[in-house]
């Protein structure tokens, strides 16, 4: 079934593609890529992919718009190339906070990307936690938007056995009114947890003020959940008012850690005990537990071939 299928990987999941390859048993795809001195990017493929189904695993993270380019023109090569078809995983998908116009004169940059990458051929997309659902709207190819929630709760789970903690003292806190999605969803996959919600303001890009917390989290263990932790002031202003609130310890899961800003310290140092990402965006950082999407798209990958259905755990409809 595998067969007829060939993965690649660019420049910046490594070793995720790594583990999924060897979970598929397959061997990953040789690519020439190059950046010249002037600020060009050149990749294409050193393998045949005539009639294959094609994968290419890619996440748009820092740089994103030199990784963005890496992509597109990849797969403008493979397209030529007389592939079958282009499946394309962007574990992270860079730009996907510029999602509307906030502002006047405001561009809608994950319609932008969505189009390019429509333009040069992909046939399939497959991401993981879009930061919003609707961005599968911009998109006429079929997209699986994957969820790591079970991931999570699995994780919490144990986490929780281990620190003698029952969930019924558990509240599962959503940073802002539009992740609540995600809070509900990991609170009933950890039964008798509950559910909280920060009020959150943003004065000015990349910074949050918090106003509210609607929920009780006096004397509770609580969970702070996200979909991307990139200069930790959400995470830590959600902290600094938690605790204000009583709260009793605090800690977070995220998506995906871009991490721009070495932020890990002041998020210990505003009580948070435990930060857990998941391995979207390769990055070794001291302090943060990484847990994989490896084995969630190699069974995606999987089910693609095979037409079969999703695991519904895999995918989350808001």
């Amino acid at each position: 079934m595998l067969e007829k299928i060939i993965l690649f990987n660019l420049s910046s999941n490594p070793e995720l593609v790594r583990k999924i390859a060897n979970l598929l048993r397959l061997s990953v795809g040789h690519v020439e890529l190059m950046h010249f001195s002037d600020g060009e990017v050149m990749a294409r493929s050193l393998d045949s992919v005539r009639g294959k189904s094609v994968y290419i695993i890619q996440s748009t993270c820092s740089p994103a718009s030199e990784r963005l380019m890496e992509l597109l023109v990849f797969i403008d090569g493979i397209k030529k190339a007389s592939a079958k078809d282009i499946n394309v995983i962007i574990p992270y998908y860079g730009y996907s906070r510029q999602d509307r116009i906030a502002r006047p004169r405001e561009p809608i940059s994950a319609r932008l990307v969505a189009d390019l990458l429509q333009t040069v051929g992909v046939s399939h997309l497959i991401t993981v936690d879009l930061h919003t659902p609707q961005i599968q709207g911009f998109f006429s190819c079929p997209v699986d938007n994957l969820s790591t929630i079970h991931l999570f709760a699995k994780y919490y789970t144990k986490k929780l056995k281990q620190l003698k903690i029952d969930p019924s003292e558990v509240v599962v806190v959503s940073p802002d009114h539009g992740s609540a999605h995600r809070g509900r969803d990991l609170a009933t996959a950890l039964p008798n947890s509950q559910l909280a919600i920060v009020d959150k303001r943003r004065p000015s890009p990349n910074e949050a003020e918090v106003v509210n917390i609607v929920g009780d989290v006096q004397g509770k263990t609580c969970i702070i959940i996200d979909d991307i932790i990139d200069t930790g002031g959400t995470i830590v202003a959600s902290a600094n008012e938690l605790y204000a609130k009583g709260a009793r310890e605090i800690l977070v899961a995220a998506s995906h850690g871009v991490f721009s800003r070495n932020n890990v310290e002041a998020m210990k140092n505003a009580g948070i005990s435990d930060i857990v990402v998941t391995d979207s965006i390769e990055k070794s950082i001291p302090g943060v537990n990484v847990i994989t999407i490896s084995e969630v798209l190699s069974h995606v990958i999987t089910h693609n071939e095979s037409g079969t259905s999703l695991p519904p755990e895999y995918l989350a409809f808001y």
